[in-house]
């Protein structure tokens, strides 16, 4: 589960930095980005809820 907490950790620092240094000047794009990066980031947190209930039913 560590690496998992990891890769969490990245992804969520890169949003983050992402939102701070690096936005798209235009604001639908910067929109879809933001977007597309929380999509990404929900995706993940599942796929970490899904590995943990399959590690719990062994």
């Amino acid at each position: 589960m560590k690496p998992h907490l990891i890769i969490f950790a990245i992804l969520i620092a890169g949003f983050i930095v992402y939102n701070f240094f690096f936005q798209s000047p235009d604001d639908k794009t910067n929109t879809v980005i933001n977007i597309l990066f929380a999509s990404i980031l929900f995706g993940y947190i599942s796929f970490m809820a899904y590995s943990l209930l399959k590690k719990m039913k062994k």
